[in-house]
């Protein structure tokens, strides 16, 4: 070897320091904490149980519902249920495999004295009686289901040339390594946020390489949350209908995901009602937080550059994570072949991407209007 350095024998773990450039990179990326290993190439994990437990009525026949025999197998007699969107309360007195029977036992206020077909019956509880005993209970269990992505394997070459060695601008070659591993652990931070928008999911086999499936893929499978902004203009009532729909099916969403053009575009929304006071050094209008009108809370607008113009997203991002394969976290070693003038590190790693939930945590936002002509009919309008 024609150069050494201090570390070039060692086997360095970059893990932790991806994480915190994952973490502070302005991106999607920044969403996505280390999680648990994946224990092999195809990364599974359990649903979780984040919307309240419903049936749905496939027929309905003198208060006798039918129902699958999995949502049959949700209520025993006793339980209570009420029609979503309805006030009555009704009580389970019979039930078989596919069936149960209903009792009206309290109107609330409603006109509704039995469930109709394709009605959903969102489940308020079964009550238990004193010196309850095995069994009288609601038996809870994993019932969300189970998803999958796959694992991806990411590699980087760090190269220092023998002329950059010479030239010493960064110091000794401990230095210069390391300045360029940061900058290669940068670049990987950015390849792993398109993967995470834009990913396609594909198991590796013998002829096929492994590829992690991203938000696009998981968010628009079918049975995800979806409003169609039909070429209008971002706004934020757009933005409440999809925070509306992630609330619906059980999420809490708390992040706007939109195109920097898309983000000028929500300050501009609100651009006429800021108040300028006389010891403000700043001018022009900017919005970080957008209100969620259903409970109060705040929605964070993160500007993606790599985000389409014409899409966004509303996140309830706490169904994400990145999970590195067991043993193959990012990790650099020495590679400079026998003979090169200069030094070589690689730096490799294989991982994928958990979207735990993605058809109730992510609503897409498609068909807006393209930002620079939402913009410049702001500007002409002022």
């Amino acid at each position: 070897m024609l150069y050494t350095y201090s570390f070039q024998n060692k086997k360095r773990d970059l893990s932790d320091i991806l994480s915190t450039v994952v973490k502070d990179e302005p991106r999607f990326i920044s969403n996505f904490r280390p999680v648990e290993e994946a224990q092999q190439q195809k990364h599974e994990w359990l649903e979780d149980q984040i919307a309240g437990r419903s049936v749905t009525a496939t027929a309905v026949a003198s208060g006798v519902v039918t129902a699958s025999a999995a949502d049959a197998a949700k209520v025993r007699i006793g339980t209570l249920l009420v029609i979503r969107n309805d006030s009555a309360l009704f009580r389970v007195t019979a039930v078989t495999d596919t069936t149960f029977t209903v009792a009206l036992v309290a109107a609330n206020g409603s006109a509704k004295s039995t469930p109709a077909k394709d009605d959903v019956l969102n489940i308020v509880s079964t009550p238990v009686a004193e010196g309850s005993n095995p069994g009288d209970g609601d038996e809870t269990g994993i019932t969300g289901g189970v998803n999958y992505n796959c694992c991806q394997i990411f590699r980087k070459d760090i190269i220092l040339s023998g002329s950059a060695l010479a030239i010493n601008v960064f110091g000794n070659a401990d230095n210069q390594l390391n300045r360029q591993t940061a900058f290669a652990l940068g670049e990987l931070a950015r390849d792993l946020n398109r993967v995470a928008l834009f990913g396609r999911r594909v198991e590796a086999t013998a002829s096929a390489r492994g590829e992690a499936g991203g938000l696009y893929f998981f968010g628009t499978q079918a049975g995800g949350l979806a409003i169609d902004g039909s070429s209008a203009r971002l706004d934020s009532a757009t933005i409440n209908d999809a925070a509306q729909a992630v609330m619906g099916a059980g999420g809490d969403p708390t992040q706007i995901l939109c195109s920097p053009g898309q983000a000028r575009v929500l300050s501009n929304e609100y651009k006429n009602r800021l108040q300028i006071v006389r010891s403000d050094d700043r001018r022009g209008a900017y919005v970080a937080l957008v209100v969620n009108e259903i409970n109060g809370r705040g929605m964070t607008i993160m500007a993606d550059p790599d985000m389409p113009d014409t899409d966004a997203w509303v996140i309830d991002p706490a169904g994400f994570g990145m999970s590195s394969l067991k043993g193959r976290s990012i990790t650099d070693t020495d590679a400079t072949p026998k003979g090169f003038d200069g030094i070589k590190r690689m730096a490799l790693g294989e991982l994928t991407f958990v979207f735990r939930n993605a058809a109730q945590r992510l609503c897409r936002i498609k068909n807006l209007k393209a930002s620079a002509t939402a913009l410049a009919e702001l500007k002409a309008a002022e």
